[in-house]
């Protein structure tokens, strides 16, 4: 019997286009695009994203242990829903897994890591330190900034689990706030509670930090909660 041929490796463009598609698909149930519960059909995405039913399935398949997206029986893949009692139980995996991250991350940080620390927060406060309308205008490069300052805080964290489990809640509760976004004004800026958390991780007061940090992401909790009326159905 002839050897059985190996399957050929994708290609480089094509592992590139599934990788950019996985990504704005992510992003755009991140931010709201496709409100939860909504259906994704396949000719929908694949009419937004220019993509083969087969690579929209791939990313799709990605999603679904993270749990942005559902598979619904004979129906076909559909956003996650949302609800309080999920929000809140995010959020304190989210806080605990932030806390043990920063508080393994400032005891093992180098003088790279705080210099990655200086150089994200610097970022972001150049964005904090605008107007409320000015902020709203580059809002995209906020989430991105406050992202690159949270993961930059939590980088010197030894454990890879730990940073992988802490991205995923990251994700999670980005979902909540961007979605409760759409539906209140802008807020103040986080400006004071960033700089508090910034110089505790750098004066290696890595008790401090995961307090300040603990308090920071559970106001973010309660403004979602604040707001979840009007986007949450109830119980």
């Amino acid at each position: 019997m002839p050897p059985r041929a190996m399957p050929r490796p994708a290609e480089p463009d094509a592992v590139l286009v599934s990788q950019d598609v996985l990504s704005r698909l992510k992003g755009d149930i991140l931010d709201g695009h496709y409100a939860p519960g909504a259906r994704l059909r396949f000719a929908d995405l694949q009419r937004a994203y220019g993509a083969g039913i087969g690579t929209l399935r791939e990313a799709l398949s990605h999603l679904l242990p993270e749990g942005l997206v559902e598979l619904d029986a004979n129906r076909g893949f559909r956003v996650a829903a949302i609800s309080a009692e999920d929000l809140r139980d995010v959020s304190a995996l989210h806080t605990e897994f932030e806390q043990r991250a920063i508080l393994e991350s400032v005891r093992h940080g180098d003088d790279a890591w705080e210099a990655g620390v200086v150089l994200a927060f610097h970022r972001l406060a150049k964005i904090e330190r605008l107007s409320r309308e000015e902020r709203k205008q580059r809002s995209s490069e906020w989430l991105a900034a406050h992202r690159d300052f949270h993961r930059a805080l939590v980088a010197a964290c030894p454990s890879r689990w730990l940073l992988r489990l802490r991205a995923q809640m990251y994700d999670h509760m980005e979902r909540y706030r961007l979605v409760c976004q759409r539906h209140r004004p802008i807020g103040p800026s986080k400006r004071a509670e960033h700089e508090a958390i910034h110089d505790a991780a750098l004066a290696r007061k890595a008790e401090l930090a995961a307090e300040l940090l603990g308090a920071h992401l559970n106001e973010t909790t309660e403004t979602v909660l604040r707001h979840a009326p009007q986007f949450m159905p109830p119980p």
